[in-house]
């Protein structure tokens, strides 16, 4: 029975990243880096830290997801592999479905061994309904990783690809951080029903993952 073409693409990636382990190690050292000062900065005792907590874990996720993201496409450049794809029968889609999601199950192992030392710094302890981090984590995670890996293979050929892909993806994610910081914030302290911004969440998610796999054959091909 034949896989369809984003798996193959999918087991790639994920075999690759087992062998060399470079993106996770590079995210959970930033991420573990940023946890760690913020810590140091407040006091993780107060009840403040219920109100900023939701903001620093998604800030973490974030930017230690950009160094993966600069990676993603980086390794497709050498021996001119994406070249050889372009003149493979397989959808470019297809390419970019793999790519995102191998990149958001990378982004979710770096939150997931983060979670437990995150609740030992700041002391947390969710009056809320903790089951709705199941689903807004990964949404927000998933809004991250579908645009970062969009605009990563935008600005391949960028001189300052560094620089260029936080610009192009920062401003474009602020809904979907937003959303995600006050979910996360309303479920931490129970003042609200974050189910809104659960749904705006989703909804973003909808939208620019289609908006990407639309768009990503003319990024794939133009040179």
């Amino acid at each position: 029975m034949k896989l369809p073409y984003f798996i193959t693409h999918l087991v790639k990636d994920l075999r690759l990243e087992w062998r060399s382990k470079d993106a996770i190690n590079s995210m959970l050292f930033f991420a573990l880096l940023v946890v760690v000062l913020f810590s140091l900065a407040f006091d993780p005792t107060r009840e403040s830290s219920r109100q900023i907590a939701g903001g620093i874990l998604c800030v973490a996720a974030m930017f230690a997801a950009v160094s993966a993201l600069n990676q993603a496409w980086a390794r497709e450049i050498r021996h001119q592999v994406l070249d050889a794809q372009r003149m493979t029968p397989a959808p470019s889609a297809s390419l970019f479905l793999g790519k995102a999601l191998a990149n958001f199950f990378f982004v979710t192992v770096v939150e997931l061994i983060l979670a437990p030392v995150f609740i030992v710094f700041y002391n947390l302890h969710a009056l809320g309904n903790v089951w709705l981090l199941a689903g807004v984590l990964p949404l927000g995670t998933w809004a991250l990783v579908v645009n970062g890996t969009f605009f990563a293979a935008l600005s391949l050929r960028a001189r300052n690809r560094e620089l260029l892909l936080p610009l192009l993806l920062f401003p474009l994610f602020i809904p979907a951080l937003l959303a995600m910081v006050l979910a996360t914030n309303y479920i931490l302290t129970g003042e609200q029903d974050p189910g809104l911004w659960i749904k705006m969440l989703a909804g973003y998610d909808v939208i620019y993952t289609t908006i990407c796999l639309l768009l990503f054959e003319v990024v794939f091909h133009a040179e």
